[in-house]
């Protein structure tokens, strides 16, 4: 996600457009789309220079003119806007990043998935509002986080998969790319094209009409998305965001899923409680004793930084006036790259996290009987009736042993998780 990495997006957006008229016959084969990646540019001055004109690629395109080989020169951005290779450029570092996140949210998957197979005896005390509720298990609390994790990494697939390329020229209609193919024809010179050019063509061979320059440039944006390795759509989506606000939708489920992991894996190591742990602590500048669960801390920054960024994303959405926003499409770029970021950022520490997480057994026994064994009191109110179980909680207030009032068979916390094993077991 560095802005590296999103010059060179921006760069192999404008070699793909070369290459998809080149491959369609508008452009010349001589003109070698790749030289422009030889092409230096400087990205301190392209960011100087991209102020005037309110986006990187006006300068970008005027450095690689000046550049490029002169076969190249008067290919290069040809049809395009400005928006057309940014938005381009954002899906591709989005799709590649993206990928790497699906990849430790797969690892974080699959370390749940043995982690709560592990566990799925471990009776520990399930918590409702902070307090404890009725016995549960370790496992089932895993699986649950997993349940979780599953739909967000199908969601995120989804959306990665359909992430598209943009080419729509300076107002969506493509009329430059049309214009220009009806005035000049193609350079294709097989067979087949020469006969549909016959008539009317000059001393080049190039037809000066060409009736069949939409299905041309249909072509041309159809190549264009297979060599940036995205999808084709039938229609540009300058001010329709849905690309955006999905992958945000996406990615920031999948931040969700991780933050409640890390929620659970943060409360559960505080030292009064100390039933999980981390694979190994952070320290502290001052206290040697400190193992801060440093992993579950970075999630759940991002956790709580996601939704705030994935809403700005929707309010441009929302807000893409006309056929270009004013300022609605500029305030998507470094909210979508923050995203991604935290995204990455959050999917790795949770991966390291859940694949070394660690459940002390005396403390989830220790905290399970803490209580004095009403953390059972609800099966008491099923056995006995809700009189008699509160009778028997009253008494136990004032110090009377449980095992004093209740038989021992209704006092076991593992004969009382109810489907906890079932809901544990992959679906």
């Amino acid at each position: 996600m560095s802005d590296g990495a999103l010059l060179a997006a921006l760069v192999d957006a404008e070699v793909a457009l070369t290459r998809a008229l080149v491959e369609r016959g508008i452009a010349p084969a001589t003109a070698d789309p790749s030289a422009l990646r030889e092409v230096e540019i400087d990205p301190a001055a392209l960011a100087r220079d991209a102020v005037a004109g309110g986006n990187p690629v006006i300068p970008l395109v005027k450095a690689l003119r000046a550049g490029a080989p002169e076969s190249l020169r008067d290919w290069i951005h040809t049809g395009a806007t400005s928006q057309d290779i940014l938005d381009t450029a954002l899906m591709v570092v989005a799709r590649d990043a993206g990928y790497a996140v699906l990849k430790d949210l797969v690892r974080v998957n699959e370390a749940l998935a043995a982690f709560a197979a592990a566990h799925r005896g471990t009776v520990a005390a399930a918590r409702t509002l902070t307090q404890h509720a009725v016995p549960t298990t370790i496992g089932l609390r895993a699986a649950n986080w997993r349940r979780g994790l599953a739909r967000a990494i199908d969601r995120l697939d989804d959306a990665l998969a359909q992430l598209p390329a943009q080419l729509g020229g300076a107002a969506g209609t493509m009329a430059a790319l049309a214009e220009r193919v009806r005035a000049r024809g193609s350079t294709d010179d097989s067979a087949e094209r020469r006969q549909e050019t016959a008539d009317g063509a000059d001393s080049d061979g190039l037809s000066r009409e060409r009736p069949d320059a939409p299905v041309l440039v249909q072509e041309v944006r159809r190549a264009y998305a297979a060599a940036i390795g995205l999808q084709h759509t039938d229609t540009p989506w300058h001010t329709q965001r849905w690309p955006i606000t999905e992958l945000g939708d996406a990615l920031t489920q999948a931040i969700d899923a991780l933050g409640k992991i890390a929620t659970d894996v943060a409360t559960a190591s505080r030292t009064e409680i100390g039933e999980l742990s981390e694979p190994t602590g952070g320290g502290s500048s001052a206290m040697p004793q400190k193992q801060n669960p440093t992993r579950s801390v970075m999630v759940r920054s991002a956790a709580l930084r996601a939704p705030q960024l994935n809403a700005t994303l929707h309010l441009a959405s929302a807000l893409a006036a006309d056929e270009r926003p004013d300022g609605a499409w500029h305030a998507e770029w470094p909210t979508l790259r923050e995203l991604l970021r935290l995204a990455l950022g959050s999917a790795s520490h949770a991966a390291d996290l859940t694949e070394g997480l660690r459940v002390d057994r005396d403390a989830v026994d220790r905290t399970l009987a803490a209580t004095g064994g009403l953390i059972v009191s609800e099966r008491l109110a099923v056995a006995l009736g809700r009189e008699r179980a509160a009778e028997v909680v009253a008494r136990v207030a004032d110090g009377v042993p449980i095992a004093d009032l209740v038989a021992p068979e209704l006092l076991d916390p593992e004969d009382y998780i109810g489907l906890s094993g079932p809901f544990t077991d992959p679906e």
